[in-house]
């Protein structure tokens, strides 16, 4: 599928296995756009076929030019604030940064600019780009690796139902605390607030669901350290650390949850993000190198992985 980007215009070229779809289709079932947006762009005439008002009823033939105003300045949402930034992904569409330890993912109080979301805004501004920072998901502050960013209102509105529909994979190493004897296995436990904290989470019955699954990659019995890869099935907040360390095994590093002081921080790494692109459907992968000085995983990565 040719997708390019001309001025203002994203300018796509219909593939073959969209004819017989007509516009109106192609933005509700196919990109499963949101209605409002459909709306928006249909009532403000910023959509046109082959350089003319569509017949959003028409089917289309291979080839035909769908043209869509789609790229527009926007304010940035949060403040530019230099910092530097790995760059796993990048198109017209979307970015994957891979974000460093001890750094929120966005500003969480009026001000805040140490944040990635503000190191975004930066390299937008530098790169002469007015775009609006619109997050898809979210790491904690001292957990390392992949986080995916869109680059307009629709590839966002799209990349926020395929996460909710589980299309975004997310997969993360762990270094845990011990060596775990089942080598694979679902937690499926619901999460909910400690009340006795103001920030840490615990296994509880009332909670949220929670579906973790786990893997070992490879385990230290001498160290007493197991390397662990989980994917989620859901997003709560510090789910993998709360499964783990309920399971007797936090992770290295994690104090908040029991884990050694083996690391300065929790040993947490968003290691790969797979998903479909929002427009295209072509699969994107993306593996984060790892970010620590000193290094914590390197050690213990098998090699080869």
């Amino acid at each position: 599928m040719i997708i390019s980007k001309k001025g203002p215009v994203l300018e796509l070229h219909t593939p073959k296995k969209w004819e017989q779809h007509n516009l109106d289709n192609i933005l509700r079932n196919i990109w499963k756009a949101p209605k409002k947006w459909i709306h928006k762009m249909r009532m403000e005439k910023k959509i046109t076929i082959n350089h003319s008002p569509p017949d959003w009823n028409s089917p289309l033939k291979a080839g035909d030019i769908i043209q869509i105003h789609l790229f527009v300045d926007e304010q940035y949402g949060v403040i530019p604030h230099y910092h530097p930034l790995e760059i796993l992904y990048e198109d017209n569409h979307l970015l994957v940064v891979n974000k460093p330890a001890n750094m929120d993912t966005h500003p969480n109080e009026p001000g805040q600019t140490n944040t990635l979301a503000n190191a975004v805004a930066s390299y937008f501004q530098q790169n002469g780009e007015q775009i609006k920072v619109r997050h898809v998901h979210r790491l904690d502050r001292d957990t390392t690796g992949a986080v995916l960013f869109a680059k307009n209102d629709l590839s966002g509105a799209i990349l926020d139902r395929m996460l909710e529909e589980r299309r975004i994979k997310r997969t993360y190493w762990a270094l845990a605390d011990g060596v775990l004897k089942v080598k694979k296995g679902t937690i499926n436990k619901a999460i909910g607030k400690d009340r006795h904290h103001p920030t840490r989470r615990r296994v509880s019955p009332g909670g949220q669901p929670a579906v973790t699954h786990y893997k070992v990659l490879k385990s230290f019995p001498k160290a007493e350290i197991t390397l662990v890869e989980c994917t989620l099935d859901t997003g709560r907040t510090h789910q993998i650390r709360v499964h783990l360390s309920d399971m007797g095994f936090p992770l290295c590093g994690d104090k908040l949850y029991g884990g050694s002081s083996r690391f300065a921080r929790q040993a947490l790494h968003a290691r790969y993000l797979d998903l479909p692109h929002p427009l295209s459907g072509e699969p994107i992968h993306c593996t984060a190198p790892f970010l620590d000085e000193p290094p914590i995983f390197e050690k213990w990565v098998p090699e080869g992985k």
